[in-house]
């Protein structure tokens, strides 16, 4: 339903990611471009995660230029590729762009708020305080990565000095921000750490993520990619295959069942560990671990409808025991039971849901151990839990809930600054 003239917003959305890559951020998009607000989104060229830019991008990037009424300005960049190097360059060249070239191109807008999706890299942040001070706009950042923390956890960044440095300029990034949304309550900390200016309370906002659209309907109408055999408890994972995912540990639990229960492992995504993992999938002979490789956000709901349980993994440390990924929101949304090999606010999550079971992570064999658990329960148990979670979702991840809030947000702050 479209709002009267004196209430639409003109928003501008800078994010390194965006359609027609699978990021939560095009939800967010569509829904304040559909009530009738004026957005624009500033971003790069579609790469992630593959590491190359999109081919029907490249074939016909005209097509491309707009999302349910929301105009696209993109932008160069370096693609991310397979290697750190290539990694580091792509972030750096992302913000170069946006700051620069990207400012231009919006030059003759107004906006009355500007929010940036800061998954990696933060420093996606700084077209937008670039732009938010030429365009005297309030700037949100939600913040769902910590850095500089994460960029030593994934062994990016292991240099004391280039830390140090990356710190600065997160610290010169927050104390310029007007609101920082934080993912998660295990953000607070860290945050304010880099806060080094006074920063008001009322702007340090918990706002967590919410299940992309497809995974609203709770009985998905099964994959064809995947058969369901009710002979074969099936466990899958989904997402990006990297180095914080710990997959050499669901490797080894997967190992660890072999012959002893009949477990299927069925991984679905792509990412900088692909070909290790198809590598050890061979090497070891693991007929019970099935590669699907890349599939549209769609087809999940499709596919998890075929599985018995969804899992979620992550390396321990410090960083990550504070983040919640965004496919735990996606797993209780679904329905389904849920089991994590992951430490702190994720594990938190699973257990205070009733969702499912937990294990820390790194350790394979209490994760073949809870697996086992889990198929062993019998299926009233695991919809019990499954309906668990999906309650869980619905009173703490709801995104109607969420987004209606975050409007509210960007109305009070052009109220604060003085609306044009």
């Amino acid at each position: 339903m479209l709002m009267p003239d004196d209430n639409k917003l003109n928003i501008l959305v800078v994010t390194q990611y965006f359609w027609p890559e699978n990021m939560r951020i095009n939800d967010l998009v569509r829904d304040f471009s559909e009530k009738g607000h004026n957005v624009t989104v500033l971003t790069g060229l579609p790469n992630y995660p593959e590491g190359q830019v999109y081919e029907r991008y490249r074939a016909q990037p005209e097509n491309f230029g707009e999302y349910y009424g929301a105009s696209i300005v993109r932008v160069p960049l370096i693609p991310r590729g397979k290697r750190s190097i290539n990694l580091i360059l792509n972030y750096l060249s992302f913000f170069t762009m946006a700051s620069t070239l990207g400012a231009w191109k919006v030059r003759g807008q107004k906006f009355d708020a500007i929010f940036v999706y800061a998954v990696s890299p933060i420093m996606a942040a700084i077209p937008a305080l670039v732009i938010g001070r030429l365009k005297k706009a309030p700037v949100f950042i939600w913040v769902l990565d910590l850095w500089p923390e994460t960029l030593r956890a994934v062994g990016v960044l292991r240099q004391p000095l280039l830390l140090g440095c990356v710190g600065r300029v997160v610290s010169w990034i927050y104390n310029r921000a007007d609101y920082l949304l934080l993912q998660s309550h295990g953000f607070f900390e860290n945050v304010q750490r880099y806060c080094t200016r006074e920063m008001q309370p009322q702007r340090l906002i918990y706002f967590p993520s919410w299940a992309e659209d497809d995974f609203s309907n709770v009985a998905p109408p099964p994959s064809t990619l995947l058969t369901h055999d009710p002979s074969v408890f099936t466990v899958l994972f989904a997402g990006n295959l990297g180095e914080a995912q710990d997959l050499p540990a669901v490797i080894d639990a997967a190992q660890t069942l072999v012959g002893t229960v009949a477990v299927r492992w069925v991984i679905v995504g792509d990412g900088r560990m692909s070909e290790w993992l198809a590598e050890q999938v061979q090497a070891r002979g693991l007929d019970n671990v099935l590669l699907l490789g890349r599939h549209p956000l769609e087809e999940m709901p499709g596919l998890f409808a075929c599985a018995d349980a969804l899992l979620v993994s992550l390396k321990t440390n410090d960083v990550f025991e504070k983040t919640i990924p965004g496919k735990v929101q996606a797993y209780l949304a679904s329905g389904k039971p849920i089991l994590g090999m992951i430490n702190g606010e994720a594990a938190h999550v699973i257990e205070a849901s009733g969702a499912g079971l937990a294990c820390p992570s790194g350790d394979a064999a209490a994760l073949a151990r809870i697996t086992l658990e889990l198929a062993n329960a019998g299926e009233n148990e695991r919809t019990r839990m499954g309906k668990s979670g999906r309650e869980y979702y619905l009173a703490n991840y709801s995104k109607p809930t969420l987004l209606a809030r975050l409007e509210q947000l960007f109305h009070d702050a052009t109220l604060r600054k003085g609306r044009p």
